[in-house]
């Protein structure tokens, strides 16, 4: 299973015009399911979406702050402190199984890796009902599974993850603009276009 997720102000939902859903201060969730994933990942997912320090802590809430904080890589506990939870924010959860598209080949999308038909539909539903179940029912927001939707979002930050569960296990990776990475052994590693001041991923958020 793989999902984005977008740190945001607000984000909301249209089909044929019509609102869906709407959050305020929260996080928008783009899911994907592949053929080969259980309950298991979906639960392993759902967690991690609610447990994932996206936000500072009062001292180190600004954008300003934030952008500072990559740059001169100061304590790593201060910017990454509180989840959805902590906050009390909501969540907006989104099918899109286009995250598990491959471009390797040609110039069109294979989309061989994302599960189709009841079984895609079984475990997204699955997964919105157990992030609803591990928080607060009306605080989780839904789209319309293989809608066309609109989606609207303010991005805060901007901060986005990329979360892709495999086997039972689920590695990140965390990007702020520009969206450039390196991999480290404690983390992974953020290039903020300046090498001597890469940002590395503090090992606390994989807990």
């Amino acid at each position: 299973m793989k999902a984005i997720l977008q740190r945001v102000a607000s984000a909301s939902v249209t089909v044929d015009k019509q609102l869906i859903s709407s959050i305020d201060r929260g996080i928008l969730v783009f899911a994907a399911v592949a053929p080969d994933d259980t309950r298991r990942e979906v639960e392993a997912m759902a967690a991690k979406v609610l447990k994932l320090k996206m936000w500072p802590d009062e001292s180190g809430s600004t954008v300003r702050s934030l952008i500072n904080y990559i740059r001169s890589n100061l304590n790593s506990s201060i910017q990454w402190k509180q989840s959805v939870l902590d906050i009390k924010g909501e969540v907006l959860c989104v099918s899109q199984f286009t995250l598990l598209a491959s471009t390797k080949k040609g110039s069109k999308p294979d989309f061989h890796g994302a599960a189709g038909g009841e079984q895609a539909k079984e475990l997204y539903d699955y997964f919105f009902a157990k992030v609803q179940d591990l928080y607060e029912t009306e605080k989780v927001k839904n789209g319309v599974f293989q809608a066309m939707m609109e989606v609207g979002l303010v991005n805060d930050g901007p901060v986005g993850v990329d979360y892709h569960s495999e086997d039972g296990a689920v590695t990140l990776e965390i990007q702020t603009n520009p969206p450039k990475h390196q991999g480290k052994a404690a983390g992974k590693s953020m290039d903020t276009g300046d090498s001597d001041n890469a940002f590395v991923l503090p090992a606390s958020l994989l807990e």
